[in-house]
């Protein structure tokens, strides 16, 4: 599975700054647990709570950042890991497809390189002027933001084809747990749910915003498991994502559903 972001381990263990539209952690979450259609060996456990949630990115539309004061960053201020040589081979393959007139520092990554070593000796996006150097700033002729996504919108393509794993994941989280039963067998339970501060490890509690919690990025027309229809279908299988959406489906029909995500509006 991909590695997170890692934030700074010289910012405090609290975040004592927390934005004030960001709910609290703890929560009831209604959960369900299915049989994976293409694998016998393997059950989905999914948080019917976050993927029926009205949750949106608004990058560029209200994104407070993860950093004070580098809001248009958005969550790119501390580049990403690769999960593994392959993420990092097909990362480069779409570098290779960027043109300055699609990537602002296309001169810099071509010239110095576009990754770095992070303090413990792992690949990261290499940081520039403060965050990802693939982060076009504000003001670039095409667009503010990723120039991998924007390449791959241009193209026709889903983001998920040209961007790190770990990017076009988040916000949703997928853990793996072997599961031993009491007839001696045993199961990989696969669980697909919200990736929230604690998702980051220890320094998600420092980042100066995040917006899986916040009421301000919950009020999308469509639930997370339609929006992010692509990235769940890669991260499941087609089989098992159509197994969900009826599952949410049902949830959703439902008169009084429990557990509603607290961020989602009233």
């Amino acid at each position: 599975m991909p590695n997170t972001k890692k934030a700074s381990k010289n910012q405090s263990k609290k975040n004592k700054d927390k934005v004030a539209d960001e709910k609290g952690l703890d929560f009831p979450r209604a959960w369900v647990e299915f049989p994976d259609p293409a694998d016998e060996e393997q059950v989905f456990r999914c948080d019917l709570t976050w993927l029926t949630s009205r949750w949106t990115c608004i990058f560029g539309s209200g994104c407070q950042g993860i950093q004070a004061g580098r809001a248009s960053d958005g969550c790119c201020t501390l580049g990403a890991h690769f999960s593994d040589e392959d993420d990092e081979q097909r990362v480069a393959e779409h570098v290779a497809r960027l043109t300055p007139e699609l990537w602002q520092f296309h001169d810099v990554g071509s010239e110095s390189g576009w990754t770095q070593l992070d303090d413990d000796g792992e690949k990261q996006t290499r940081r520039w002027d403060g965050a990802c150097i693939f982060l076009n700033r504000p003001g670039f002729p095409a667009g503010a933001g990723c120039s991998l996504h924007i390449l791959a919108l241009k193209s026709g393509q889903e983001p998920l084809e040209t961007k790190p794993d770990v990017c076009w994941q988040l916000p949703i989280r997928r853990t793996y747990d072997w599961i031993d039963r009491p007839d001696d067998t045993r199961v990989l339970q696969v669980s697909i749910g919200e990736y929230d501060r604690r998702g980051w490890g220890p320094g998600g509690h420092d980042l100066h915003w995040w917006c899986t919690s916040a009421t301000s990025a919950h009020g999308a027309g469509e639930p997370v498991y339609v929006s992010y229809r692509a990235e769940l279908t890669e991260l499941m299988g087609p089989q098992a994502y159509a197994e969900l959406v009826k599952l949410c489906e049902a949830r959703l029909a439902s008169l009084l559903p429990m557990a509603p995500h607290p961020a989602d509006p009233a």
